[in-house]
């Protein structure tokens, strides 16, 4: 009856490998560029106190509503009166929202994979002209960067044809790879941290007008890239139907936290001690440039190496997320009905060919963007994507507390208010951190917005037209 089911340590290695992606990679110098060290700690303590409240959130609403799997957006459509038009189109929107998110968090795992590849193969980053085609000109690096993505996205899309299980395996294995390697990391900083790189600790940062940045400005700027470091933490409950124990979803959702909060504060804060500020801000492998400095190359290879199996296996993690999202949205009624459509083994092969065919468009923009440029511009729209859902679970949590629904007796439920408050109190301040940036913000509601042109095919679902 268990068999192709999702255990307590394949769900913890997706939350884990999901979480601990890209962003270990990429984000400390996005941080150092934000923030002064001080600035980046802060940003770090009060975005991992505001995700553990919205991660037993997830937990909580996973053991509490176990039928309604699919990620947390699918929570939407139960603020309004079940079956309205209300309902279901914040469902749809919300699921929507949530997909477009998933499509650009893995092209930024994608490019980050081919950046870490540039380590031995350092042609992935040359500048040399290949051709020009009126104002447009394509570098070797960027066209190589192309291929290499594709390939990355292309194979993966293949191996989870292949099973959801063993798919999570090979994410299993990955990511105890990858938790060994940051171990290893983790010593080698303790040992090479110069104090003078993080000094003065802290320190006034400038905006594009050259306007002073303070402190409290520093941590409210990191404040979203730090999310993109805990982007997945939902991750079990996306798979909440494919549990073997409703239990595990909470549990794996919590341990994966805490496991992902321990490497990241551990990282960036040993990486800012390693290398000059200066070298760090303009750096586009930072965790290499790094241990370059004690380990010299080998070091580096090895830890790029570490890196690759890394993003290896977040990218499989990511990928089977973005296809479930809209494939059990659609059977709770919420999505373009086409996407109900499985194959073999339960695979949602309609979602997970779509997914990836949006995918391809955008590894595009590495043909245009260095690297570090191309994963900057990403993770800011889907961090504001995943951002909604969050705030909406917060606030699903909220009506069954105020309501007492699924709630026999008082025992547990006034702390579960405060933990709802704290969680919709967080993701309101992030989003309204997030959107401050005009061109970001429009941006996203433009991505957001797209998803209404396809609304009306939900008049063809299979749930409405029995009716």
């Amino acid at each position: 009856m268990n068999k192709g089911k999702l255990g307590l340590w394949i769900l913890t290695a997706l939350v884990v490998g999901n979480m601990v992606g890209s962003g270990i990679f990429m984000l400390p110098r996005s941080l150092s560029e934000a923030a002064s060290p001080a600035g980046v700690l802060g940003a770090w303590l009060l975005t991992g106190f505001g995700v553990l409240m919205t991660a037993l959130v997830f937990g909580n609403l996973g053991t509490r509503k176990p039928e309604l799997s699919g990620g947390p957006q699918i929570y939407a459509k139960e603020l309004f009166k079940p079956g309205s038009q209300a309902s279901i189109l914040s469902g749809f929107m919300a699921s929507w929202g949530y997909w477009i998110g998933n499509l650009a968090g893995n092209i930024a795992i994608i490019t980050t994979f081919a950046g870490y590849l540039s380590t031995f193969f350092p042609i992935l980053t040359s500048r040399a002209e290949l051709f020009t085609v009126g104002g447009f000109t394509l570098k070797v690096g960027n066209a190589l960067t192309f291929m290499v993505c594709t390939m990355l996205l292309w194979c993966t899309h293949f191996i989870i044809l292949k099973g959801i299980e063993q798919a999570g395996k090979l994410n299993f294995v990955a990511t105890a790879a990858k938790v060994a390697g940051f171990m290893l990391f983790i010593v080698v900083g303790l040992f090479a941290f110069q104090k003078g790189n993080i000094l003065p600790f802290i320190a006034p940062r400038a905006d594009e007008a050259g306007a002073t940045i303070g402190l409290f400005g520093q941590i409210n700027n990191a404040a979203v890239a730090t999310l993109w470091a805990f982007i997945g933490v939902e991750s079990a409950v996306v798979f909440a139907a494919r549990a073997k124990k409703k239990v595990d979803v909470k549990r794996a959702t919590i341990l994966g936290l805490f496991i992902a909060l321990a490497i990241y504060i551990g990282i960036s804060t040993l990486v800012m001690g390693m290398l000059e500020q200066k070298i760090l801000i303009t750096s586009e492998k930072p965790l290499i440039d790094a241990i370059e400095t004690v380990l010299g190359p080998v070091g580096g290879k090895l830890l790029a190496g570490v890196g690759l199996i890394s993003l290896f296996g977040s990218t499989i993690g990511w990928v089977m997320l973005s296809a479930e999202v809209p494939y059990q949205a659609a059977k709770q009624g919420l999505f373009i009905p086409a996407f109900l459509k499985e194959g073999k083994k339960g695979i949602p092969i309609f979602s997970l060919i779509v997914t990836n065919l949006l995918g391809q468009l955008f590894i595009f923009s590495t043909v245009s963007n260095s690297i570090s440029a191309a994963f900057d511009f990403v993770i800011y729209i889907a961090t504001l994507s995943y951002l909604v859902p969050y705030f909406i679970a917060s606030v699903f949590q909220l009506k069954l507390v105020i309501t007492g629904e699924t709630y026999e007796n008082e025992k547990g439920r006034v702390l579960d208010a405060v933990i709802a408050t704290l969680s919709t109190l967080y993701s309101t301040w992030v989003i309204i951190a997030g959107t401050a940036d005009l061109k970001t913000f429009a941006f996203g509601m433009i991505l957001l917005a797209s998803g209404i042109f396809f609304y009306g095919t939900m008049k063809r679902h299979p749930l409405y037209t029995q009716k």
